[in-house]
């Protein structure tokens, strides 16, 4: 859930998991792994900030985000 959200982030701006690890200085592959791990509340939150998003769309499931 939250993986496939950056993921359409990434690609609605254009950019790659990997530019995103890089401009928030996070570690190579360390989001590719939050498909089977949770991050921190402190990483959650630069990537929301990194698109201009809350924490809470990052984590919506896909039924939420339909929704709207």
């Amino acid at each position: 859930m939250i993986l496939e959200n950056i993921k359409r982030l990434c690609k609605e701006r254009n950019t790659s998991i990997f530019a995103l690890e890089k401009a928030l200085g996070i570690g190579n592959g360390v989001i590719g792994k939050w498909s089977k791990s949770s991050p921190t509340v402190e990483k959650l939150a630069a990537v929301a900030d990194y698109f201009g998003v809350t924490v809470d769309e990052l984590l919506q499931t896909d039924n939420q985000s339909e929704g709207k």
